[in-house]
């Protein structure tokens, strides 16, 4: 009896293991649309980590970039627990007096110890920052990995 139950819940290991492939995407986890949402996951942790964006603390307008032009994870961030209002528009043309800010979160870089994210904030003209984070999956989500590392400042 037992050895009937062993080969069942093994038969139904590798049936279930057959019927869904992985497709590209991060190691152990199916497809384009996992990779996306720990994209977001990874965002909304550097936001409320380092930036400490929250009610109290809007952001400024949102630019996600890679350098392909090829990324864009569609985010439902009040899941996250974070709020970005408007988006950044890189192409659009500004006019004189308009004020430039932005926070902008380069396409995470996953590896097998959870990922690092380029991200960085403009205040306004010669007033911004940039960091590079360590982001770790754990049982609390996707968190900061201790303090995120300077790359520049304007």
């Amino acid at each position: 009896m037992r050895a009937a139950a062993v080969l069942c819940t093994a038969a139904f290991a590798l049936t279930a293991c057959a019927s869904a492939p992985e497709e590209p995407g991060l190691p152990g986890l199916p497809g384009t649309q996992a990779t996306s949402q720990n994209d977001c996951a990874v965002i909304a942790a550097v936001a409320k980590g380092h930036y400490q964006f929250g009610p109290n603390n809007v952001p400024p307008p949102l630019w996600l970039f890679s350098e392909d032009g090829d990324w864009e994870p569609a985010c439902d961030w009040s899941r996250y627990g974070v709020s970005f209002p408007t988006t950044y528009d890189p192409n659009r043309p500004h006019q004189p007096g308009d004020r430039v800010q932005w926070v902008q979160f380069h396409k995470p870089v996953y590896d097998s110890r959870g990922a690092t994210i380029e991200a960085g904030i403009l205040h306004g003209p010669l007033a911004g920052m940039g960091v590079r984070c360590r982001v770790v999956s754990g049982i609390a989500g996707w968190t900061l990995a201790g303090q995120c590392e300077n790359t520049w400042i304007s």
